[in-house]
């Protein structure tokens, strides 16, 4: 085994950025466990390159990680391929395809709204940044396109197909994360690298190509039983640190739930002219003032341990339960029959397309994805999160 070589992922190299002689802030929040964590954590055995992978210097998981976090690349422009199979259908289709806008008063070109296609089926995006106050996220779908523009204190979102725009000001200007897309490859790493701890192995597993560039395979995996996770996979820019590709591959097996990737990517700084927008004629334009909500949905927490946040939460790391109280408990009445109406009208129908489970809590329905799972008892409790139907019952079963 290696030992790690702190030279190799602290001070200045070659991955330093010349013209500053510092480094801005990191552009991931990795906690401090990631980086110091325990070797029986951290897989200390080097990277060796697989016949046709390129042949680049030897690393440990430590080190690639800390090399993850210490990224902080400004500007770069590209393409972006995001798959996503959770078994359910495309929601996509459902809305009704691009342009398709909403029912009510809403905009079509809210992007809390247009983005969440990304949550089913296989999409195309094209993305650019230029500092902190610049960025910019197009999805491509069939003849239409979909952009959300951050430029300084505006955030613009267009809809070509139904010509409208939602306008919006930045509450805090110079934020990156606030107006960020959510859905692109380093998106991802940085909330799974945040859940990095003693319930994970972390190890990198051989080089690739992607996109054209030269990267390292940074390899999580859970401890724990109860996962869905079998492992998520981050292709790390071997020469910037920034993730190139990431994919979440259920214990299941079949194609991943997730995967995000660049096909095209330059560290160019992008045309100014990328990110100025002005209303088409004739456009709908919808103006919102800033409030406390995201105007850019966060895709990545979904897939992440500990994602389920604004809940109680039972276990931890990847096998964390969200709990909450619908206050929809069923219909104790007698009509006749002994049918029980579970978690009402809403539990009634999860009981017609899931599982019927019982224990020590009672009688409940679990519903399921290929990834995230949820168990709906009589009372109205719910129980949720990437875990098994049996991790479920057990969990429901302790909280009695």
């Amino acid at each position: 085994m290696a030992p790690y070589e702190s030279d190799h992922a602290t001070g200045t190299g070659p991955d330093e950025d010349p013209r500053t002689g510092r480094r801005k802030a990191a552009r991931y929040v990795v906690p401090v466990a990631v980086v110091g964590v325990a070797a029986a954590t951290i897989g200390l055995v080097p990277a060796l390159a697989a016949s046709g992978d390129p042949d680049l210097p030897k690393i440990t998981a430590q080190q690639l990680v800390e090399k993850i976090a210490k990224s902080d690349v400004q500007r770069m422009s590209g393409t972006v391929k995001v798959s996503t199979d959770l078994g359910l259908p495309d929601l996509g289709s459902l809305q009704g395809g691009m342009g398709s806008g909403h029912d009510g008063d809403g905009s079509s070109a809210d992007p809390r709204t247009r983005l969440t296609e990304l949550a089913s089926g296989t999409h195309t995006l094209r993305v650019a940044a230029d500092g902190p106050e610049k960025q910019k996220v197009s999805l491509l779908e069939r003849d239409a396109e979909y952009s959300l523009i951050h430029n300084d204190k505006n955030v613009w979102g267009y809809d070509s197909a139904s010509n409208e725009v939602f306008h919006t000001t930045a509450q805090h200007s110079g934020d990156r994360r606030e107006h960020r897309p959510g859905a692109t490859p380093d998106d991802f790493a940085e909330e799974a690298l945040k859940s990095v701890d003693s319930t994970t192995s972390v190890t990198v597993d051989g080089t690739a190509r992607i996109a054209g560039r030269d990267a390292y395979q940074l390899v999580i995996k859970p401890k724990q039983s109860g996962s869905t996770v079998r492992d998520v996979t981050i292709g790390v820019d071997a020469k910037t640190g920034l993730p190139l590709k990431f994919t979440l591959t259920p214990k299941s097996g079949g194609a991943p739930v997730l995967d995000a990737g660049f096909t095209k990517v330059s560290f160019a700084a992008p045309p100014a002219s990328t990110f100025d927008f002005r209303p088409p004629k004739g456009a709908k334009v919808t103006e919102e003032k800033p409030g406390k909500d995201e105007h850019a949905p966060d895709f990545g927490g979904q897939f992440a341990p500990g994602g389920l946040s604004g809940a109680d939460t039972i276990g931890e790391g990847w096998t964390t339960i969200a709990k909450f109280d619908t206050g929809a408990k069923g219909d104790k009445e007698d009509k006749g029959d002994k049918t029980s109406q579970q978690g009402g009208a809403m539990g009634g129908f999860l009981g017609s397309l899931g599982d019927q489970v019982s224990g020590d809590f009672g009688k409940g329905t679990v519903f399921s994805t290929r990834l995230v799972n949820a168990l709906i008892t009589d009372d109205g409790t719910v129980y949720a999160g990437a875990v098994t139907k049996d991790a479920l019952v057990k969990a429901a079963d302790a909280d009695k």
